[in-house]
């Protein structure tokens, strides 16, 4: 099946553009044949790493990952170790610690950054029934947590209103699969497919790319313990979505950052590369957003629509303070996003709005209808971190 190359401005994972305007046929299978050449990933035997996985482990030793958040504010950094005895909650595992000065999170002389257990979920990579991946947050040698540890924040927040309030959270993740130049998968190497319009929850090999990596991401998340919701080819060829949740308090938060680690992982073993940038293509494709939905007991009962209507009052009083809490360059990524059109607000404007895509926080059909139910914060990017984004609506819509 052939995809018809049109010439456009390609942005790359490193921020280059690239003019490409030759106008070609080219095979999927020769593109195909493309992205593993250049995927080292792609050319391993996987059958060699299950041969061992064949192995008994003694029962007394369990395997864990601890995950944590880098000085990026977006990376992903993780650690294995070993342990005597199967963990049942974050405090029976053991803190850590890891060099900081590698993770853009302290200097070579004072490196040793902590990392304490938040959160457990089984681990699909590992071969023994007991082995886990651990959730951490990080703290600096001082004990004061590091900038990027929005954790923390988010934790002060949901104690103070898990009881009278019962918050809510769902997220809408949205991402690119990319081959090894850079490119999204599938695309052809000197020009573009056909424009938007039949690739959305779409069907078939000339408008889906990478559905076999993103069904055993849903099922290792399921695996995994993780509120995982659904998911969905997006408007642009090798743009998916995942949803997690709704989940009460920390939960969706901490499951995000697990899920984009394990997408990661298999990605690995597919020898594609995944990017949650908000714009991977300039022009006419739609960008990446992280949509967060949010509801209270009171949004959630009879007439909540009053309750809805209240806090999308007090968020339109917060536009500059929410823009930078959705994305981890402070707005400066979701400058290039957040564009009025595209299914976007403005990122310099407030709106809202009943079934609209084009406002900051919309209003779904289904809720104006039973006038109870959540909002849908539209603003945040697919890059941002959950933490962030769940505590600014936490502190506006209940604390502050």
């Amino acid at each position: 099946m052939a995809l018809r190359c049109v010439g456009l401005l390609l942005r790359n994972e490193m921020g280059g553009l690239a003019s490409i305007t030759a106008s070609r046929n080219i095979s999927t299978s020769q593109v195909h044949h493309k992205v593993l050449e250049n995927s080292p990933n792609a050319y391993l035997d996987k059958s060699i790493l299950n041969r061992y996985k064949k192995l008994d482990i003694p029962h007394d030793k369990i395997q864990a990952t601890y995950l944590w958040i880098d000085g990026t504010g977006e990376g992903i950094r993780l650690k294995d170790r070993v342990l005597d005895s199967v963990p049942k909650k974050p405090s029976d595992l053991p803190k850590w610690q890891y060099d900081g000065s590698s993770t853009y999170q302290a200097t070579g002389g004072n490196s040793d950054t902590l990392l304490i257990p938040r959160a457990i979920y089984r681990d699909p990579f590992k071969p023994g029934k007991n082995d886990v991946i651990v959730m951490c947050d990080t703290y600096q040698a001082d004990g004061k947590p590091t900038p990027t540890n929005h954790r923390c924040d988010m934790q002060e927040a949901v104690d103070k209103v898990l009881e009278s309030h019962e918050p809510w959270f769902g997220i809408e993740q949205e991402y690119t699969l990319l081959d090894m130049d850079g490119r999204p998968l599938g695309w052809p190497s000197s020009g573009f497919p056909a424009p938007q319009g039949p690739y959305y929850c779409g069907v078939g090999a000339d408008r889906v790319v990478g559905r076999d990596l993103v069904e055993a991401h849903g099922i290792a998340c399921l695996y995994a313990g993780i509120d995982f919701a659904g998911t969905n080819a997006e408007v642009m060829p090798a743009q998916w979505e995942y949803q997690v949740g709704p989940s009460l308090g920390m939960k969706v938060a901490d499951d995000l950052w697990v899920s984009r680690y394990i997408l990661h992982r298999i990605a690995e073993d597919f020898g594609v590369v995944v990017t949650f940038d908000p714009k991977p293509v300039v022009g006419q494709w739609n960008g990446a957003g992280a949509h967060t939905n949010f509801s209270t007991k009171a949004m959630r009962a009879e007439n909540g629509i009053e309750a809805i209507k209240a806090a999308i009052e007090k968020l339109s009083k917060q536009q500059e303070k929410h823009i930078r809490a959705y994305d981890p360059k402070e707005g400066k990524d979701n400058i290039r996003r957040l564009v009025g059109r595209l299914e976007t607000s403005s990122i310099s404007e407030f709106s809202w709005g009943i079934a609209d895509r084009g406002v900051s926080v919309r209003i779904p059909r289904g809720v104006a209808d039973a006038k109870k139910g959540y909002l849908e914060d539209r603003r945040p990017s697919s890059n941002c971190d959950p933490y962030s984004v769940c505590n600014a609506l936490l502190r506006t819509c209940l604390v502050e």
